[in-house]
């Protein structure tokens, strides 16, 4: 068959008979297919790319290999009917794409389809994070099916269950509440999950055996320690922090801030770490008062390290309240850096990479989909530190 006569084909035919080659061979390489189907190597491309995205083959470095249980599609051509195989294949063949001379395996193959992505929050912290997954999936030929939980610790498995049945969906990204009544199921499900799945920002032991679940996550401890070291170096000697309650980070800030005050010879008694209620809390207004009475007068703190930004902002609005001011009597580092840098004084900030995670985490489950048998990865991604107006060397 000549080129010619080939461009007369449906697309619909050619990428059939693309399938019989690879239902026959389990893999294929676009050289050979070229003069076989009579096909230039840029159309070929095109109709593997086009199975890939319906997720019947994987691309491997020249050519294509069949996924498991994938069957060629009845053609004009004499293709075997859906439900039958080529003499001496089976059904359920999976190709061995690691066959002498039939592809090279130094480039994984490239999953398809659909990631399903859970976060508790679509409009703080986690629009970074779902970004950058969105952008390192659409660079793997992949898409995200993005749903929204809560904080509020309820049973998240039957939203989990309904995120991986959707079609296409291969794994799943998931920030999962692990406080409250709803934890236990929640961890029940992902141990048993059918599918992969990598968790966001959070960390945990699945199973009978505690196995550690793959998991990419900020590393909060030293984004605290960083801020620390910030205000030392600056020439505070007693450093305050302040954290919600209710947030999973928070003991992750105190952790940091903890070991880098012992590190520095700064106090780091439990009464300098103060917890903050949620802003909706009726003790909301006591608490800021209560840290800007700790700040005020002689002797008191100079640095304080507050997660999160609204939390930050509340304070220093409290403190120009109260004839405080910031960086002048109180130097102030925020932690999450979302809306830090557009308030007056511009907040020094700790960023945690959220972008960053959201890649990582996508990469993470992208190559679990490649090679189920890898071992357990938990990645940890650094911070960074923006100074900027509210930190400064203390009042003499």
């Amino acid at each position: 068959m000549s080129v010619t006569d080939t461009r007369r084909v449906l697309p619909v035919t050619r990428r059939a008979q693309l399938l019989e080659a690879l239902a026959t061979r389990g893999t294929v390489r676009i050289a050979d297919l070229v003069d076989e189907l009579g096909v230039t190597a840029i159309t070929l491309r095109r109709d593997i790319g086009q199975l890939a995205a319906e997720g019947l083959v994987q691309r491997v470095h020249g050519g294509a290999t069949l996924l498991p249980g994938v069957l060629p599609t009845p053609t004009t051509t004499g293709a075997a009917p859906t439900g039958s195989s080529p003499a001496g294949t089976s059904p359920d063949h999976a190709p061995d794409a690691s066959a002498p001379g039939d592809v090279d395996t130094a480039t994984p193959a490239t999953p398809t389809g659909a990631l399903g992505m859970l976060v508790p929050s679509l409009d703080y912290y986690w629009p970074g994070v779902v970004r950058g997954a969105e952008e390192e999936a659409r660079s793997r030929g992949l898409r995200i099916v993005l749903r929204g939980s809560s904080y509020a610790g309820d049973d998240e498995s039957p939203q989990l269950e309904r995120l991986a049945t959707q079609p296409g969906v291969r794994g799943l990204l998931v920030a999962p509440t692990l406080d409250g009544p709803g934890a236990a199921a929640t961890l029940d499900w992902l141990a048993r999950s059918p599918v992969p799945v990598v968790l966001l920002e959070r960390s945990a032991a699945l199973g009978p055996h505690h196995e550690a679940a793959e998991s990419v996550v900020s590393d909060h401890r030293l984004g605290a320690a960083m801020a620390v070291r910030h205000l030392a170096g600056l020439g505070h000697r007693r450093v305050l922090v302040a954290a919600s309650r209710t947030s999973p980070t928070t003991r992750h800030v105190l952790a940091g801030w903890r070991e880098a005050c012992e590190d520095l010879g700064l106090p780091c008694d439990d009464d300098l770490a103060l917890p903050l209620p949620p802003h909706e809390a009726p003790g909301w207004e006591d608490a800021v008062d209560a840290l800007v009475d700790r700040c005020a007068g002689g002797g008191g703190a100079t640095g304080l390290l507050v997660h999160s930004d609204p939390e930050a902002i509340a304070l220093v609005q409290r403190c120009e309240q109260r004839g405080l001011s910031v960086p002048g009597d109180l130097s102030v580092v925020a932690y999450d850096d979302e809306v830090a840098g557009l308030f007056s004084p511009a907040l020094t900030a700790v960023r945690p990479p959220r972008r960053s995670v959201g890649r990582a985490a996508v990469a993470l489950l992208a190559a679990r989909l490649a090679d189920p048998g890898r071992p357990v990865h938990r990645v940890l991604v650094s911070p960074s530190l923006r100074v900027r107006a509210s930190t400064a060397p203390p009042a003499l």
